[in-house]
């Protein structure tokens, strides 16, 4: 998937009823996860990704800060993200508790 064609979201954007659910992409344009839910507000808010599972069973979730993650929306208006985190990063970072 060419990114650099997608809508970057406006920091308005960057709210919880636009982002969960959201793939998340590495820099490889593999799937790494989903948003499950924000945590936190301003400029310490963390977006807990589930990574790993399967059909959304098994996953774990994992805290990143929202700024190492870029947001979009493709042309069809879905709106997704992209990181340089790696799969197997998310998956050694602590389990996030809610």
């Amino acid at each position: 998937m060419d990114h650099s064609k997608h809508t970057r979201l406006a920091t308005a954007e960057l709210t919880p009823a636009n982002l969960e659910g959201a793939t998340i992409y590495d820099a490889e344009d593999h799937k790494i996860g989903s948003v499950s839910h924000l945590h936190g507000s301003g400029a310490a808010t963390q977006v807990v990704v589930d990574v790993g599972g399967f059909l959304g069973m098994g996953a774990k979730p994992v805290a990143v800060p929202l700024q190492q993650l870029e947001f979009m929306r493709d042309d069809s208006g879905h709106v997704h993200a992209v990181t340089n985190w790696t799969k197997d990063q998310l998956k050694d970072m602590p389990e996030h508790h809610h």
